[in-house]
């Protein structure tokens, strides 16, 4: 297996330890400190793929459906859609973050280049 690739049985197993009580308590507190940067990334995140674009016009025609009950059933299903673009959005964004950080192992202070060529 190659680094940073994982068997379903791994992820299972991950996913998995997240359901206990308790397990994500420091993760909300830390990203609730972080939340003003990371809600930048995701704006931008959406953005590049053009999902404000694509809103603006799913918004007009949930607010033109004729009735009433089928204009909530159109916006309960936009909003829903929005929060699904999101969480996926924040998931990659997670792994990404996770995977720069080096998954909490400590990183290598880089060389001092300042003075090369001196």
């Amino acid at each position: 297996m190659s680094a940073g690739r994982f068997s379903d049985a791994e992820v299972d197993a991950a996913i998995d330890a997240l359901t206990h009580p308790g397990r994500l308590r420091d993760a909300e507190s830390r990203v609730a400190e972080m939340a003003p940067q990371l809600q930048l990334i995701l704006a931008e995140a959406l953005k590049e793929g053009g999902w404000f674009e694509a809103q603006e016009s799913q918004v007009r025609q949930a607010a033109t459906v004729g009735a009433d009950a089928d204009r909530m059933a159109a916006i309960r299903t936009l909003l829903a859609d929005e929060m699904r673009m999101s969480m996926l959005v924040g998931v990659a964004v997670g792994w990404e973050l996770s995977r720069e950080l080096g998954a909490g192992e400590p990183h290598a202070t880089p060389p001092d280049t300042t003075n090369e060529g001196a």
